[in-house]
Order: C-alpha cells, then structure tokens, then sequence
C-alpha cells in the first residue's frame, strides 16, 4: 500500500534532517517528533494484520499520532528548525499520508458497516 511507502520515505527524509536540530533539544523536542513518526508507522502496521473493528481502532490512534508529527513539525518550523522549503517539503509529505490514512479509514468504516448489514440479514 502507498501508506507504507510515504511513510517509509517521510521518515527516511525526516531522520537525517533532525540531526541538525540544535543539540539542546535532540533529547525532547526531537525525540517526541521521531516517536511520533515511527509510532505512526508502528500503528499503520499493526492495522494491516487487523480486521475491521481493531483495525479502525489502531487507524484512529495513527491519525492522533500523525496530528503529532504535524504539530512538533509546526514547532521545529517556527522555532526555525526547518526552512521554509524544508517545511513546505515535509508538509506535503505529510498530508499525503494523512489523505491516505483517512481513505483507508473511510474504506474500513464501509467494510465494518456492509458486515454488520449482512449479519442483520441473516
């Protein structure tokens, strides 16, 4: 799925580019967006293997990790972490993965909701 590979690739851009953040804040700040990246991934994973119900669920904790990513990016931005250009880049990538994540919630959500028609008519 797309997901995978816009998410491998955000963290893969996003990775490096934390190295330059002022070494002061490598441990909080820094830490906490990476946690939010990699967690995203980790959630978006575990849903693969999941079935409607917990898949739903661990789709909704990765978009609340994924408001996360966004808004310690936001910090790293104005606290001039980031460009310009290197926000505008990351921004992207993330709403990618957002619109993805919420296409897939959107698809489970009908699943979960064409099973439990077909239960009631049985």
């Amino acid at each position: 799925m797309a997901i995978f590979t816009k998410t491998y690739d955000f963290l893969a851009w996003l990775t490096p580019a934390t190295n330059h953040f002022p070494r002061a804040h490598r441990y909080g700040a820094t830490q906490r967006l990476l946690a939010a990246g990699y967690a995203f991934l980790e959630q978006i994973t575990e849903a693969n293997n999941m079935r409607s119900g917990d898949r739903l669920r661990l789709l909704t904790i990765a978009n609340g990790e994924l408001d996360k990513v966004r808004l310690y990016l936001r910090l790293a931005h104005r606290w001039r972490w980031l460009s310009d250009g290197q926000y505008a880049h990351c921004s992207a990538m993330v709403a990618e993965m957002g619109r993805l994540l919420g296409g897939w919630q959107k698809r489970t959500r009908q699943d979960l909701d064409a099973a439990r028609q077909a239960r009631g008519a049985q």
